[in-house]
């Protein structure tokens, strides 16, 4: 099962990442400067990924293919990674929908 990863940049800001059960990094996040913001965010993308309208599928200059999970304002909680394929970018946008039940670990405490 995935789980959400709760961590510190160097700059002092925390972020998070759903991880595969390999450790593969699905999503990861934009900084946040509280520990309260940072797990809002994962919340937000647990509730979310849910969302099919939520889901920005797009594509990079470099023809490689991503989504963004927004919130119901808009704003971009998660960002994936690139994929070579618009198929491999749909099989991820499946695996993170079971992140409503992904565990959190906190590297920050």
């Amino acid at each position: 099962m995935a789980k959400f990863v709760i961590s510190k940049r160097t700059n002092g800001e925390f972020q998070f990442s759903l991880k595969d059960d390999s450790g593969k990094i699905l999503l990861g996040s934009e900084g946040y400067t509280t520990h309260a913001a940072v797990k809002n965010g994962v919340e937000s993308v647990k509730k979310n990924a849910l969302i099919e309208a939520h889901i920005e599928k797009k594509e990079s200059s470099n023809g490689k293919f991503f989504f963004n999970v927004k919130a119901s304002n808009g704003q971009v909680v998660a960002t994936s990674h690139l994929h070579d394929t618009d198929a491999h970018r749909a099989e991820i946008i499946e695996a993170i929908k079971e992140a409503e039940h992904a565990p959190v670990e906190d590297e920050t405490v």
